[in-house]
């Protein structure tokens, strides 16, 4: 039961919400409750409305006992200890999760993968998904990417800390020797098209304290935050030797803040608008760039068909070229010649005459 309204779509990670009492359902009861009061109030002595006002409040209580969720994973499954403490498991791998801070990438993108159960709308017949980017992680104990994935397949492949392949596909024989960090991200924003540009200095301000507010990343981490209408452009970056073990990770933080401005929000109570002076920060496109500490190790092979094409149209092209350059020269000098004993003919009659 939610006091929010829930869109549904078409992706898995929509299939994936725990059915919860939230926030919002805490506060429709309590107002009830304090109706309650007061029309107890108006037509009853006071020895009935304190003690309905007792049970109704035992009753609120119990409600807000009951309301164990994860607010920072809703990709979540969460119970009660027999010390009535809540404990949260990740969908997908069980691991108990910390719901006091940012869950690992790996562990949410193996949520991701669970297939649907009970979907209100099946999706149609023979309709897939593109899912270029999203597979099925291997974690290892802590919620980490292991250094080889191969997404249940026999094809594998190296990633880099935020689970990024950095490395060519090959098969069950590939060595990834360790677990290359990514310790700086680059993310490009655009917002809607606007009258006027925002403020600069607001906007800035606004979304480091964001950042720092809703995925708990110190402000020594977010090296950069620019705006040059409509394009903005945030930095993060964190070595390893930087980090701590309370800090959160800046690819889980990317990971989050991406979710949250494609309307995907991890957070149990979802997305909020972000405002820079009362004005809404309408996001249209995202980027999300990784550098690692060590380079990637790509091959020719990376290259895309479309610069394959390129390069095969230009082969071509000068092939051709060179071609015709030659027949050209070959008819000119078979017209050259067929000239030369036209004249020569011409000369001896000339000369017999």
């Amino acid at each position: 039961i939610s006091g929010e309204k829930r869109r549904s779509r078409t992706l898995p990670h929509r299939n994936l919400e725990v059915l919860a009492v939230d926030g919002s359902c805490l506060q429709a009861a309590i107002s009830i409750c304090l109706l309650l009061i007061l029309l107890l109030f108006l037509s009853k002595p006071m020895e009935s409305i304190l003690g309905v006002t007792l049970f109704l409040i035992l009753v609120t209580a119990s409600a807000a006992q009951d309301a164990c969720i994860c607010e920072t994973n809703k990709r979540t499954v969460c119970t009660r200890n027999q010390l009535s403490n809540c404990e949260c498991t990740a969908i997908g791998s069980n691991q108990p999760v910390n719901c006091d801070t940012l869950t690992s990438k790996c562990l949410l993108m193996k949520a991701e993968m669970v297939p649907s159960r009970g979907r209100r709308f099946q999706k149609p017949e023979g309709a897939f998904l593109d899912n270029d980017g999203l597979y099925n992680p291997d974690c290892d104990d802590k919620g980490n990417f292991k250094a080889r994935q191969c997404n249940q397949t026999d094809t594998c492949w190296c990633v880099n800390s935020a689970g990024v392949r950095r490395t060519d596909k090959g098969d069950k024989n590939m060595k990834c020797d360790e677990l290359v960090r990514t310790n700086w991200i680059f993310i490009n924003l655009k917002h809607k098209e606007r009258e006027a540009p925002l403020s600069e200095p607001e906007l800035v301000n606004s979304l480091r304290q964001f950042i720092q507010n809703r995925y708990k990343l110190q402000q020594n981490y977010i090296t950069a935050v620019e705006y040059d209408s409509p394009f903005i452009h945030i930095d993060l970056k964190q070595n390893s030797t930087q980090k701590s073990h309370e800090d959160v990770d800046i690819a889980d933080v990317a990971y989050y803040f991406e979710k949250d401005f494609k309307g995907d929000s991890v957070f149990h109570r979802g997305m909020s608008n972000l405002s820079i002076n009362e004005e809404p920060l309408d996001i249209e496109e995202i980027l999300i760039y990784y550098v690692d500490e060590k380079p990637p190790e790509f091959s020719m092979k990376r290259l895309t068909p479309g610069i394959i094409a390129v390069v095969v149209v230009v082969i071509l092209a000068i092939i051709i070229g060179i071609t015709v350059l030659v027949i050209t020269r070959r008819r000119s000098s078979g017209k050259y010649k067929k000239v030369e004993i036209k004249e020569m003919g011409e000369m001896k009659r000339g000369q017999n005459a």
